[in-house]
């Protein structure tokens, strides 16, 4: 098999298929220079579609977006919406689903970042995968948050919507509102959602997938605790790390990576996968591993 293509299309515009995650630049929130150099340093290599949230470090990493990123890097910055910060909780998260937090949620952003339009604002539902479900009054129908989203769109405020914790019916009731992109979890070792993989290629929306490795947290698999994963590794002289990501840039056309890091030497391991060929004995390889569910709840 070709290696993967370079590219892919998010919101109608052309992307590095490797990207990067902000969310765990806050394990350098004592060392901020240090967060604004490897954001730097990502940009340099080719990054261009930097993934992000309000409620990462509690607004570090959008302060060092804002701080890192020029105007003429022309860097595609999506963020996400549904929770919100929540410092004293036994979570840091809170779930945010309601209208009124969305659009709250989005002025957040806005204000973080530093500017008036936020080019991808993708809708977190809590509908599946692993993560938190909202109860009570955080119950909201999806009809209800694309009719506050569309309307932040129509407003300037947001450029293009994205769907996050979906599933196949909620994004069917969901692309006559136009939906640039899907963030579930998604990986060798949790691949529920192939069929939703395929309806996102077939509608020509970008699939993003968060907690790409595996096991974030207990109770979820691991990519690279796979003995196959390891076997692949050996042979092409790479980490199971890479193996993990060069099977989802080959697993369709439309997957875009945003793997995160706090270290210089990963982020250059992670942007060496588009380098990496598995050919059809390496995938059949892969493809033979388990999947297990990802539906770990939280909260």
């Amino acid at each position: 098999m070709s290696t993967p293509t370079r590219t892919a299309a998010i919101a109608g515009r052309a992307v590095a298929r490797i990207g990067y995650g902000a969310a765990q630049l806050d394990r350098l929130h004592d060392r901020r220079d240090e967060a604004v150099a490897l954001l730097r340093h990502a940009v340099d290599a080719g990054v261009d579609h930097v993934d992000t949230a309000e409620f990462y470090g509690f607004g570090f990493a959008n302060a060092v977006i804002r701080e890192a990123l020029r105007p003429t890097d022309d860097v595609m910055v999506a963020t996400k919406v549904g929770a919100d910060p929540d410092p004293g909780g036994r979570l840091p998260l809170r779930t945010a689903q309601r209208p009124e937090e969305l659009r709250a949620s989005v002025e957040d952003n806005l204000r973080s970042l530093g500017v008036d339009r936020l080019a991808v604002v993708n809708l977190r539902r809590l509908d599946s995968g692993p993560g938190m479900r909202p109860e009570g009054d955080q119950v909201v129908d999806l009809d209800d948050q694309l009719a506050v989203m569309t309307a932040l769109r129509d407003e300037g405020k947001v450029g293009a919507i994205g769907l996050s914790g979906v599933t196949p019916d909620g994004l069917r009731r969901a692309l006559p509102a136009g939906i640039a992109c899907v963030q579930n979890a998604y990986s060798l070792v949790a691949r529920d959602d192939d069929d939703l993989l395929g309806l996102c290629a077939a509608e020509g929306v970008a699939w993003v997938p968060f907690f790409p490795l595996g096991g974030a947290f207990a109770g979820l698999p691991k990519v690279t605790e796979e003995p196959a994963v390891h076997v692949v590794a050996d042979s092409l002289g790479v980490t199971p790390a890479q193996v993990g990501l060069a099977w989802l840039l080959h697993r369709a056309p439309n997957v875009l990576l945003i793997p995160g890091t706090a270290d210089h030497d990963h982020l250059d391991a992670n942007l060496a996968v588009g380098g990496i060929t598995l050919d059809d004995a390496a995938l059949a390889t892969l493809d033979a591993v388990e999947s297990r569910s990802t539906d770990v709840r939280l909260g």
